[in-house]
């Protein structure tokens, strides 16, 4: 990872957040249904990726469709049903946010979608991971920013008010895909799990438009628009931008950039769409982004002194956990036999210094070296190669040689 952003980056950043932000304003400006925009979304974002795996990825495709890898082994199951249920929290993220983008002005949609992080915290910390007092803060100032922001449509209800639900529904439904994600993702590559999920979305808000007899054909041309805008802009080029500069920066900068999709998508919608912004929402849209940073920021850094205490106190310093004792040196017992032992004539053989002098031969059957003793003459015409026998028997091989 680079240390300073190149103009390649910045370019690449900047695409990101310009095509990310295109989804509120292009969902509003269609005239279909929400849940048809999001139907063709995922079926389109699978029609562009399917191929792309297979072309890509086809090794991992065909163990899958084999099951010679995990994914299809019995212990996999759990992970399987864990992308199901990020998958279908993924759809209804897709569902309450679009869906939102009619109801309220675009900048609440995005705004309120942009809590993500908030709610992604605090589901951390209903697993039992405890939040820092800056991300403490930084939810408190997300939750008074989205009030502050939201107070016109609580006040006047109706419709507003049911699109900031919705909204915030999005919202945590995205933070439970992310948490879902992190468990189903065993023994699976992004490009399959991507494509898995646009799968299964796509086909759960099948069921959904189906149900609800909603129609899936016939749009008129500026819906036609929308959805090749949807393609091109955040599923192609925002998806793309996005993973090129995360080898170029940090997930965090990313992450921080990302809640310009506020603004712009807010600007966008004034100027094609002719959709102002309440100047009493401002100061609650600002809370908001500034609460979602905080979030954002106090995660990582949290993240990284965890990783710095774990360094320090993983491993103790050396006397701490292993002490030095000085040890005696180690003597030998003292061998003492009942009988007298005779001496072994094979050892006078091995005095021998004239050409009769015999090979010494040492195997190895696991135990030691010295489970097998074997001695015998060579004669004068025969080669031993390799032998590792005493100085003396080398030295006689070579005056016969």
């Amino acid at each position: 990872m680079k240390s300073k952003l190149d103009p390649l980056s910045m370019v690449a950043m900047a695409v990101t957040v310009f095509s990310v932000s295109a989804t509120a304003p292009l969902t509003a400006a269609a005239s279909a249904s929400p849940l048809a925009m999001a139907f063709w979304r995922n079926c389109l974002g699978f029609a562009v990726l399917g191929p792309l795996l297979l072309l890509l990825r086809r090794r991992e495709v065909v163990r899958v469709a084999r099951g010679e890898r995990g994914l299809l082994r019995r212990e996999q199951w759990r992970p399987l049903v864990f992308g199901f249920l990020a998958a279908t929290a993924l759809a209804l993220h897709f569902a309450a946010f679009m869906t939102s983008t009619r109801l309220t002005s675009v900048a609440m949609s995005t705004a309120l979608v942009a809590t993500q992080p908030v709610w992604q915290a605090l589901i951390a910390a209903g697993q039992g991971r405890r939040a820092s007092r800056r991300t403490s803060a930084g939810l408190a100032l997300s939750v008074v920013g989205a009030a502050a922001a939201g107070g016109l449509d609580i006040r006047s209800g109706g419709t507003a008010l049911t699109g900031d639900l919705l909204a915030l529904l999005g919202a945590v439904a995205q933070a439970g895909y992310t948490a879902l994600s992190e468990r189903s993702r065993a023994d699976v590559s992004t490009p399959l799990y991507s494509t898995f999920t646009s799968l299964v979305c796509g086909l759960e808000l099948l069921v959904v438009c189906r149900l609800a007899h909603i129609p899936l054909t016939g749009f008129d041309r500026s819906t036609q628009l929308s959805l090749l805008g949807l393609l091109v802009l955040p599923q192609i080029l925002g998806l793309g931008s996005l993973n090129f500069a995360l080898g170029r920066t940090s997930a965090t900068t990313m992450s921080v950039l990302l809640l310009l999709e506020t603004p712009v998508a807010a600007l966008a919608a004034w100027w094609f769409m002719g959709q102002g912004i309440k100047p009493a929402t401002v100061p609650g849209l600002l809370l908001i982004i500034v609460g979602v940073t905080v979030v954002v920021t106090s995660g990582v850094e949290q993240a990284t002194a965890q990783q710095g205490r774990h360094r320090r106190t993983a491993i103790p310093p050396y006397p701490a956990h292993a002490p030095y004792t000085p040890q005696p040196p180690y003597t030998p017992p003292h061998l003492t036999f009942p009988h007298p032992v005779r001496r072994d004539p094979r050892v006078d053989w091995a005095r021998h210094t004239e050409d009769d002098s015999p090979t010494v031969i040492l195997t190895y059957h696991g135990a030691g070296a010295f489970d097998t003793l074997f001695l015998r003459m060579p004669h004068a015409a025969e080669e031993e190669p390799g032998l590792d026998g005493p100085t003396e028997a080398r030295a006689d091989d070579s005056r016969q040689r």
